[in-house]
C-alpha cells in the first residue's frame, strides 16, 4: 500500500514505457514543454471531458472520472468511462482512453489504459475484462483485452516508476528516432548530452562557467 504522498499520475506509466527518460524529466525534475502533438492531445483530452454525464439506450458515459489504485500508488482521470448494461441489470464498465495520434509500436497506451481498469476494479469492486484506445490521427478504436500479460506489464511499470522517483535519478539520453516527435527534446538534448545525464546537473554547471 502507498500513501497519499507516494501516489504518481497514471499517464507516467506511459512516460515511463515511451522513455525512462521522459518520465524523469517530467515527474523528477518537473520539466515540460508543449508542442503541436501535445497540443493536439491536451485539447482531445478538454473535449473528451466536457460533457460529464451521458445515458443512451443499454449504456452510461461518465467523463472526467477520477480514479485511484491504493494497490499501485496511482491515479488520474478517465477520459471516458462507458457503462454497459448487462442481462442481470448490473453495469459493466468499460475505459476509453483518447490519445492523439496512432496506436504505437509498444503497449505504453495499452499499459496507461490497462491501469485505469485496475483503478476502476478497486473502486467498483468488479472484473473489467477490457477497454478501448481511441487514436485521433487514424479515427479507429482498438479493443484492448486486459489478459494476464498486460496486467503484469502494468503492476510492473508501476512498480518500476515509484522506483524511479524514489531514486531520483534521471536516466542518460540515449538519442533514438522517436525523439524528433517528443515535445521535450530541446530540454533533453540527447544528441548533446553524453557526461551529465540530469538537465537540472547541465543548468547548473552552465551558469557556473
Amino acid at each position: 500500500m502507498y500513501t497519499d504522498d507516494d501516489y504518481i499520475p497514471l499517464s507516467a506509466l506511459q512516460h515511463f514505457l515511451f522513455c525512462e527518460r521522459q518520465c524523469a524529466l517530467i515527474h523528477i525534475e518537473q520539466m515540460w514543454e508543449e508542442n503541436v502533438f501535445t497540443a493536439e492531445g491536451r485539447i482531445m483530452h478538454e473535449n473528451a471531458h466536457e460533457e460529464k454525464f451521458e445515458t443512451i439506450a443499454g449504456m452510461r458515459i461518465e467523463r472526467g472520472l477520477p480514479l485511484r489504485s491504493q494497490t499501485l500508488g496511482l491515479n488520474g482521470k478517465a477520459d471516458v468511462v462507458e457503462f454497459h448494461k448487462k442481462e442481470d441489470g448490473r453495469w459493466n464498465p468499460f475505459p476509453v482512453e483518447y490519445k492523439h495520434g496512432k496506436p504505437k509500436i509498444n503497449n505504453c497506451d495499452k499499459v496507461q489504459l490497462c491501469a485505469q481498469a485496475i483503478c476502476l476494479e478497486e473502486m467498483l469492486g468488479v472484473n473489467i475484462p477490457a477497454g478501448a484506445l481511441f487514436y485521433g490521427k487514424t479515427r479507429h478504436r482498438l479493443n484492448v483485452e486486459f489478459d494476464n500479460a498486460v496486467r503484469l506489464e502494468t503492476q510492473s511499470a508501476a512498480q518500476s516508476v515509484h522506483e524511479l522517483i524514489r531514486n531520483g535519478k534521471t536516466p542518460k539520453p540515449v538519442y533514438e528516432k522517436k525523439c524528433e516527435a517528443c515535445s521535450l527534446l530541446n530540454v533533453c538534448m540527447p544528441k548533446t548530452f553524453d557526461r551529465v545525464f540530469s538537465v537540472t546537473e547541465y543548468l547548473r554547471e552552465y551558469s557556473k562557467g
